[in-house]
């Protein structure tokens, strides 16, 4: 093994995914703020995220079939396309005067944005592969640690400066990224280079292709798409599962909080659980955790209860937020691993546009406990997949 290899990546790395969540916190989370503030209605935020969504779940196989590819740039060097791409886009967001200019380019930014997690979720993968020492579940879990940090300083910060500090923030979040990729120690490996010719790589550009080779994964997908359409209903629509309760918006706050506290113990001790466990295993268990969750919440009496149930994100998304992504590159052969990850990814944006869609109609039509019991179903079909058809994997 070379020197380079025998370095510990996991804190560069863990950089690299604390600045992406904040980004994303900063434009996903304070979307409704800069937007509502710039004129645009609730529907047209909705509508706006959920075409931004859908247009994320097309692109993100295609180009992660490219990616994959032996003559394609390497990991670090797309991301930091994807990042210098936003830049600009931010750039054009902070100089807009136009209601549908900011339209197309906030929709673009949350699109990219979309975009990027499997290659930044693969980037650390590839660094295992290679034989970097890299603790990915530590890595991920400061991710959501920066997520929360950059929530409160910024809900600090727009009450006194306003919408402009979200595409300062972001702006200031790029070029940071874009510092660290530079210095994060990444080269493409040198065996996807030598199989130029060989024929699987283009192949399985194919979606059809890559399924006949994966018939299982498909399944696993559908049954993700479930799942993560119940976490959807549960988490956009806390606010008002909060008021069924008897609480409000100090008590969505207390659970939401409660919920990512509850994240960090699964992520940061994944590396060793994952040395204990196989990752198929792991999986099937965080869509029972999904499901015990979900039907918490539908039977909670009132907002004790309601706080307590969130222990089950320990073992249901933070769980699962780790154990997808080495599922997958246990499962993918090499020259299929990013476009695995990137049809996970695609999986959760599914399930958040149809769940942003479905959750309000829900809850307009037939009430809360409606929607919970919706969420409850989903999550149990969802899991009840995912327990026939994942594949057991070596590790």
């Amino acid at each position: 093994m070379s020197p380079s290899k025998s370095k510990n990546l996991t804190p560069s790395y863990a950089v690299i995914q604390g600045l992406y969540w904040m980004y994303f916190a900063a434009i996903m989370s304070f979307s409704g703020f800069f937007l509502l503030s710039g004129g645009f209605t609730n529907t047209q935020i909705g509508i706006l995220a959920a075409i931004a969504g859908l247009l994320s779940a097309i692109l993100q196989p295609v180009l992660a079939g490219y990616a994959d590819q032996p003559q394609s740039p390497s990991l670090k060097k797309l991301i930091q396309m994807l990042y210098l791409l936003q830049l600009i886009l931010v750039i054009g967001l902070f100089l807009s005067h136009s209601l549908i200019l900011t339209g197309l380019l906030y929709g673009s930014s949350i699109a990219l944005l979309q975009l990027m997690t499997p290659f930044i979720n693969s980037l650390g993968m590839e660094s295992i592969n290679q034989g970097h020492s890299l603790n990915f579940g530590l890595a991920r879990g400061m991710g959501s640690v920066a997520y929360a940090c950059i929530c409160y300083i910024l809900g600090i910060i727009t009450v006194k400066a306003g919408p402009v500090s979200i595409p300062i923030t972001v702006i200031v979040l790029t070029l940071l990224s874009l510092g660290i990729l530079i210095l994060f120690p990444f080269s493409k490996a040198k065996s996807d280079s030598t199989a130029t010719n060989a024929p699987k790589s283009s192949s399985d550009s194919n979606p059809i292709l890559f399924f006949r080779k994966y018939k299982r994964f498909s399944l696993v997908l559908l049954g993700c798409i479930f799942i993560y359409l119940s976490h959807v209903l549960l988490n956009n629509f806390n606010f008002q599962i909060a008021l069924a309760k008897g609480g409000g918006s100090a008590e969505m706050g207390t659970a939401s909080a409660i919920a990512a506290i509850c994240e960090l113990p699964t992520l940061f001790l994944f590396g060793y659980i994952i040395r204990k466990f196989r990752c198929d295993l792991l999986l099937k268990t965080a869509g029972i955790f999904f499901t015990i969750k979900a039907l918490g919440t539908l039977l909670a009496p009132g907002i004790p209860v309601f706080y307590g149930i969130q222990i089950f994100q320990m073992l249901g998304w933070g769980l699962m937020t780790a154990a997808s992504v080495y599922y997958v590159n246990a499962l993918m052969e090499p020259e299929d691993a990013i476009k695995g990850q990137a049809y996970f990814t695609m999986a959760y944006t599914l399930g958040s546009v149809l769940g942003s869609f479905l959750g309000g109609t829900l809850i307009d039509l037939a009430g809360v406990h409606a929607m919970l019991l919706f969420s409850t179903v989903s999550a149990f079909i969802g899991a009840l997949i995912v327990l026939i058809f994942a594949e057991r994997t070596s590790k």
